[in-house]
């Protein structure tokens, strides 16, 4: 039996979501969804250049409107940007008719994941306590996600398997 709602991909910046969604995507035969990409295709501009030029306010608020928008569909698969699930809008409309799992990973992971990227505005200028510090806030956040995945150790293949064995058994 295969759920009608929407599978959302939710976690930190670094911890797969545009890759396991589109694996899984696939693997369902459901369309993907990339909010981050669908926001810099609207934009015309990537998202640090959002940031930079309009600011994290003027993202945040696009953000939640294409999200909300894309949370009215049925019967795909969502990578939500790592930010979007801190929204009390969007994190509700997720509980109430989607299925959510959160890609959780060791906080020195997703560090050494993103450290090196300048296509990450909210941490380009924090040093790793203070990552650490946005990934223990953000965590409180993912844990009210329907499902909790721990990802270390496990292949993406193996994260798709659990997550497909998860979707079609709701």
């Amino acid at each position: 039996m295969r759920s009608n709602k929407s599978l959302v991909l939710v976690g930190m910046m670094g911890s797969g979501k545009s890759t396991i969604g589109t694996l899984i995507s696939k693997r369902l035969n459901l369309d993907f969804i990339d909010i981050d990409k669908n926001i810099e295709k609207n934009e015309g501009m990537k998202i640090f250049q959002i940031f930079e030029e309009k600011g994290e306010k003027y993202f945040r608020e696009i953000e939640k409107n294409l999200t909300i928008e894309v949370l009215n569909k049925k019967n795909c698969v969502i990578s939500l940007g790592g930010g979007a699930f801190l929204n009390d809008e969007i994190r509700k409309k997720i509980l109430v008719d989607h299925l959510s799992v959160w890609l959780n990973w060791p906080p020195s992971t997703i560090i050494n994941r993103i450290k090196k990227s300048n296509k990450r505005p909210v941490i380009n200028k924090l040093n790793k306590h203070e990552i650490k510090k946005l990934i223990k806030y953000r965590s409180s956040k993912y844990s009210l996600a329907d499902f909790k995945l721990e990802c270390e150790n496990l292949s993406k293949y193996e994260i798709v398997k659990k997550i497909v064995k998860i979707y079609e058994s709701k």
